[in-house]
């Protein structure tokens, strides 16, 4: 409710100027905090709410402070806030199981029609690789750090990842990344050159970085050079 309230202030001062008032310039330092907690609140505005109406928050604002009008009790406040989010955290939720259950479902499928095709390896726990290039060097150990480049896309060609992009490769444990990579990574000696596709269980699961372009069980592909092994 206190959120709600520095919102509702937020709201207050928008509409304000909307309608002609003049903008205060930042000064002071109680200025700059001011205007930075209005920043921050309203980031947070636009990352919970699609719809808003200025005015009612606005009306909701002055009749508390005037104590005149007031249209519901604060009990009764604190709980359409609450119910508000619930809702929308359980609407939320479906849409990303229904999500993770087409990913899933076109992930199996992709990965069944492509163990048929031409240089396509399977391992036993369900990691596919060509070999693009084979190398001659050592190949990584579950204590080895190596120096890779690489390239990684969704099903659909999306980029979401890539050192090759960057200009710079990327240099980690093998047992640091996800399981795919781990068991991909000790099947290349140095200086290959291969494409992995990942099925979820050995990539992400249900649990993606928030807010990164990889959805629940998304399968991964990605083109792994093994520059160095350390």
């Amino acid at each position: 409710m206190k959120l709600l309230s520095l919102v509702t202030m937020v709201l207050l001062v928008v509409s304000c100027n909307k309608t002609g008032a003049t903008k205060k310039p930042v000064k002071t330092e109680l200025d700059s905090v001011s205007y930075a907690i209005g920043m921050d609140v309203a980031k947070n505005v636009k990352a919970s709410f699609d719809e808003f109406d200025n005015d009612l928050f606005v009306q909701g604002f002055t009749n508390v402070i005037d104590s005149t009008d007031i249209l519901i009790t604060p009990e009764q406040a604190q709980l359409v806030v609450r119910n508000y989010f619930q809702k929308k955290q359980q609407e939320e939720a479906a849409k990303a199981a229904e999500l993770g259950e087409k990913n899933k479902e076109e992930g199996a499928k992709f990965l069944e029609e492509n163990k048929t095709k031409e240089g396509v390896h399977t391992t036993d726990s369900g990691l596919q690789y060509i070999v693009l290039k084979e190398g001659t060097g050592p190949k990584p150990t579950p204590a080895s750090k190596v120096k890779v480049h690489y390239h990684g896309t969704l099903l659909d060609g999306t980029v979401f990842d890539s050192s090759v992009d960057r200009g710079e490769p990327a240099e980690f444990g093998v047992t640091q990344v996800i399981k795919g990579w781990t068991e991909g990574l000790q099947l290349m000696p140095e200086g290959s050159k291969y494409k992995f596709f990942i099925p979820q269980n050995l990539a992400y699961g249900a649990n993606p970085r928030p807010g990164g372009a990889i959805k629940p069980y998304a399968t991964l592909i990605f083109d792994v050079e093994l520059l160095e092994v350390k």
